[in-house]
């Protein structure tokens, strides 16, 4: 593999018991790119970014990792309950980092103020900032992302997108995301795999929009809603989604 490929799969298939997950899928990702994985519900989406991270060996195909890459992995969700004492501190903190690298990464997330909260009231884009910013303590090589925008609305998606591409620009990361709709990701993907059971196509994000094979799990994408994703704002929201002023920080 050259230097910047961190993981490359050929052929990638998972059979488990009698039962085809995927097969014949390629991936390959590289330091500085955002690769986003979509399809429809029990497309192996989940089963592909588990072969990516060596939960799961492929049964067929080959799968090639950089020897000692860090990876940091952002879930989709997290339930807590509410029984349980935990702040944001103590929940970034048992990742080891120590207290510089956490609150260095808690100010570029823009949650440091609150990391004395109870991470039980966080909204759904506190939430998934924290979880991100859990993510990158281990300074990883790549990020893997399972559908960083869930339970934000529609302006706070396109935020927490916008800081994603931001951070692979800073860090120089590989990025694989998951996604279950291509338009939420148009403006932060480099390439998109479309993926049901097997490679259905892949490319840029725009070429990708107009593949009969997308077109036929899909159907055309809505340009109202697209326009969201791709226009440049004026403007920034905070965490919520909210429009905030210039020179106000969007961490409320």
């Amino acid at each position: 593999m050259t230097t910047d490929v961190l993981i490359r799969g050929q052929g990638l298939g998972v059979r488990v018991g009698g039962r085809e997950l995927i097969h014949d899928i390629d991936l390959t990702l590289e330091r500085g790119r955002i690769v986003t994985v979509i399809g429809p519900n029990g497309a192996g989406k989940t089963t592909l970014v588990r072969v990516a991270l060596g939960l799961i060996k492929p049964s067929t195909g080959r799968l090639e990792r950089v020897p000692g890459i860090r990876i940091g992995y952002m879930p989709q969700r997290l339930v807590l309950p509410e029984s349980m004492p935990l702040t944001v501190r103590r929940f970034l903190a048992l990742s080891d980092a120590d207290d510089q690298a956490m609150a260095q990464t808690a100010s570029e997330l823009g949650v440091d103020h609150l990391l004395a909260n109870p991470i039980q009231r966080l909204s759904g884009g506190e939430m998934q900032r924290v979880l991100l910013a859990r993510a990158l303590l281990g300074n990883p090589d790549l990020l893997v992302l399972d559908e960083p925008v869930q339970g934000i609305d529609v302006n706070g998606q396109a935020e927490l997108y916008r800081l994603i591409v931001d951070l692979r620009d800073e860090r120089g990361c590989g990025i694989m995301m998951v996604s279950h709709d291509l338009h939420l990701v148009m403006a932060a993907t480099d390439e998109v795999l479309c993926i049901n059971q097997h490679l259905c196509c892949s490319g840029h994000p725009e070429a990708v929009s107009r593949h009969p094979a997308y077109l036929d799990l899909f159907g055309a994408l809505d340009t109202n809603t697209l326009a969201v994703y791709t226009h440049h704002h004026d403007h920034a929201h905070d965490l919520h989604g909210d429009v905030v002023k210039d020179g106000e920080h969007g961490h409320g």
